[in-house]
């Protein structure tokens, strides 16, 4: 069976579902924590950099990340597809990621399994199912 990539505008879907979630889990943590008197910046700041950093990451390991699952697309390694990214390559993917932000996608419709310039830094490819 012959492999199907997600195309450039599916990934950004993904990508903007992913925001859309980091942002109300930002809001409803923020709430949470003004029910709580004097919760010291360095708390806010920690667990907001926390969810801001950890999530994407967390989440490959196990495929895919909320935006990905709703559209139908998972992560994985490029040697052998169903196999899932280990930690170590979701360490190496969302940073260059971020770095490079929409320039890491330039690369997609350059090659033949649509990978990005942070698919190809950490040995991942993304499928459709």
């Amino acid at each position: 069976m012959e492999e199907k990539y997600p195309s450039l505008v599916e990934r950004l879907q993904s990508t903007f579902i992913d925001t859309i979630i980091i942002i109300i889990l930002m809001v409803c943590f923020s709430n949470v924590l003004d029910g709580f008197n004097n919760v010291p910046e360095w708390v806010r700041i920690l667990l907001f950099a926390f969810l801001f950093v950890i999530y994407e990451p967390l989440f490959m390991t196990f495929g895919c990340t909320i935006g990905n699952y709703i559209k139908r697309i998972r992560v994985r390694k490029h040697e052998d597809i169903n196999q899932k990214i280990n930690i170590g390559q979701s360490i190496i993917r969302y940073p260059i990621k971020l770095a490079l932000g929409w320039i890491s996608f330039l690369t997609i419709n350059s090659n033949l399994q649509r990978r990005a310039i942070h698919d190809l830094a950490s040995g991942s490819v993304m499928i459709k199912l």
